[in-house]
């Protein structure tokens, strides 16, 4: 399967210096420390990649008070998302890469532009969800540090909303490559009550998404399957 690796001044936030690559075409967005890759025809995130580590962790946790929704200007007006397209939907605005992972006010600003966000059930988005975010920091902060991307797919019709019809997605995942143990987890959970979730490869998310999260690994770390404990509560359908 072939896909696109995008050259950004963001690089150093993927793995080996090297962002996703993806089959679709989009501008990619840089943050503070997080990087997100558009779908102009979707008005939605195709891919949205941080380099967690223990020091970031600690200071995020210590940081009080939400950001605001907003617009993200940096995309052309007729290519993005809007603030009237959650209001009333029945959807959360659910974040790729978690506002609780921002490690100072500004940067956690960013994460609530609507460029790193899709529309997320609710009990989804603060039960599993929330869970596997607050997994994943327990583990930067043990083996110090981890690359992370999170996104959407859409393996089937789940209708839209809003007045730009932003595409619902079928379920969102998350792909972790912790350093420390050379190793790769993958976890997909179905965007609907109760998140029913369960374990990927690289080669499954890449088939399903058309996104490479680690590109720069070899064979053999991306080949390598990381336990998640944490997760398996998840994947029951805790």
């Amino acid at each position: 399967m072939s896909s696109v690796a995008f050259a950004s001044p963001c690089d150093s936030i993927g793995f080996g210096a090297q962002l996703p690559s993806s089959q679709s075409v989009g501008p990619v967005l840089c943050n503070q420390f997080y990087a997100a890759q558009e779908s102009l025809e979707r008005r939605e995130p195709i891919w949205s990649a941080e380099h967690l580590t223990a020091a970031s962790v600690l200071a995020a946790r210590a940081l009080h008070g939400r950001g605001a929704f907003h617009e993200d200007d940096r995309l052309p007006f007729t290519a993005r998302s809007g603030l009237d397209d959650y209001k009333r939907s029945g959807w959360a605005r659910g974040h790729m890469t978690p506002s609780g992972d921002a490690a100072d006010q500004e940067a956690r600003y960013e994460t609530f532009a609507l460029s790193n966000v899709v529309p997320q059930d609710e009990r989804m988005n603060s039960g599993h969800w929330e869970h596997i975010e607050a997994a994943v920091r327990r583990l930067a902060e043990a083996d110090g540090d981890l690359y992370v991307v999170t996104g959407p797919a859409y393996t089937a019709e789940r209708g839209a909303i809003g007045p730009h019809r932003l595409p619902i997605p079928t379920s969102v995942w998350k792909a972790v490559y912790d350093p420390a143990q050379r190793a790769v987890a993958i976890i997909t959970c179905r965007n609907e009550p109760g998140g029913d979730c369960h374990r990927a490869t690289l080669a499954g998310l890449e088939k399903a998404t058309g996104v490479n999260p680690f590109p720069s690994l070899t064979r053999a770390e991306g080949i390598s399957q990381m336990e998640m404990p944490e997760w398996i509560h998840e994947i029951a359908g805790r």
